[in-house]
């Protein structure tokens, strides 16, 4: 990896819009990122017209922070990056456009990189380089996946979700308890307080030999552990009770239930393909609910069991952030690979 690249990467895939500058390909100079929580609140999720209008409103803000931040100037950079795909279309758009105008106007390549791939280079900021190959888990609210990674930009699908992501899962499960936006980190500080064991949750299994996974039916059933079995048919149908009907430490319960199962499958599965490329020494994880403190609490067991060099993201990479954009973007810079300004945003990743 070049010792003295220095990238500015972009981020506007969902609702954060996001900017760092990045050296070398693993030191962060900046890490800069505008949420939209507030915007988005009062819907319980995101609406992609607001999240396009508000990024538009904060990129230029957001980038001329993360310069001012790194200390440099627009001229000393030596390549534009941004995540092109996948996520929200209007929000992708505002991105991909503010990276063409700037690598036209300054003269510099242009680099495109996908947004899931990304996630598994988060690990890698800050930090010391890791061993190829590796196991990749992305764990987010629109990808659950697992890849054999040969190297950063050579990933091959192993499994992933036929249905819900984990994310998304979450935030249906905050829904039916009550919790608020944004769903999947109040249902893991909820949950922390309860007790795991009070319901007996399904762990999803797909069969021996696959390693994709589900997540919709344990949003079933917690719904209906939580509100009972509905009643009357088509538009009459109902629920007798919700999450109302609860107090603060049965709703506990029910959140370390769930979280107790939706984690589960993950370990399951990473489990079991690690079972199956026994060489491999690292893994590497990315994604939203990377940030889960279960998740990582079990990561961090199962690498000291198997001695494996388990690479969890710094909290401020975890969620979507241009840092891991423009470190990924790096390889792809010493490699010589840039875009033209035919670069297109997608809403759909190429690997996931």
């Amino acid at each position: 990896m070049g010792h003295e690249s220095l990238i500015l990467g972009l981020e506007t895939s969902c609702d954060e819009t996001a900017a760092a500058v990045v050296r070398s390909g693993r030191h962060v100079l900046s890490n800069v990122i505008a949420t939209q929580h507030d915007l988005h609140e009062e819907f319980a999720g995101v609406v992609p017209e607001i999240a396009s209008r508000a990024h538009l409103e904060r990129i230029s803000p957001v980038i001329e922070k993360a310069l001012g931040e790194a200390k440099v100037t627009f001229e000393a950079l030596d390549a534009i990056s941004v995540g092109h795909r996948p996520g929200l279309i209007g929000s992708l758009l505002v991105g991909v456009s503010a990276a063409k105008a700037l690598a036209w106007s300054l003269g510099k390549p242009l680099i495109g990189v996908d947004h899931v791939q990304s996630h598994l280079y988060a690990g890698l900021l800050d930090s010391k380089p890791v061993t190829f190959p590796a196991l990749g888990l992305v764990v987010s609210g629109g990808h659950t996946s697992l890849f054999l990674v040969n190297d950063p930009l050579d990933l091959h699908s192993l499994g992933k979700t036929i249905d819900d992501a984990i994310g998304e899962a979450y935030d249906k499960a905050a829904t039916i308890l009550k919790l608020g936006y944004p769903g999947g980190p109040k249902l893991d500080a909820l949950a922390q307080q309860g007790n795991d064991r009070a319901h007996t949750l399904p762990i999803s299994m797909l069969g021996k030999d696959r390693l994709d996974f589900s997540y919709s039916g344990l949003k079933t059933a917690l719904l209906y552990s939580v509100c009972g079995q509905p009643v009357g048919r088509g538009t009459d149908a109902h629920f007798l009770r919700d999450a109302s009907s609860y107090n603060d430490q049965e709703k506990a319960d029910f959140a370390a239930s769930f979280q107790r199962a939706a984690i589960g499958a993950i370990m399951k599965n990473l489990i079991k393909a690690l079972d199956r490329h026994d060489e491999i020494t690292t893994v590497l994880v990315g994604g939203g609910v990377s940030a889960n403190s279960l998740l990582r609490e079990k990561l961090t067991e199962l690498g000291v069991q198997r001695g494996l060099d388990v690479r969890l993201p710094e909290m401020d990479y975890c969620l979507d952030n241009a840092a891991m954009i423009a470190g990924l973007a790096s390889i792809r810079f010493e490699r010589g690979e840039f875009d033209d300004f035919s670069l297109s945003a997608a809403p759909r990743s190429a690997i996931a």
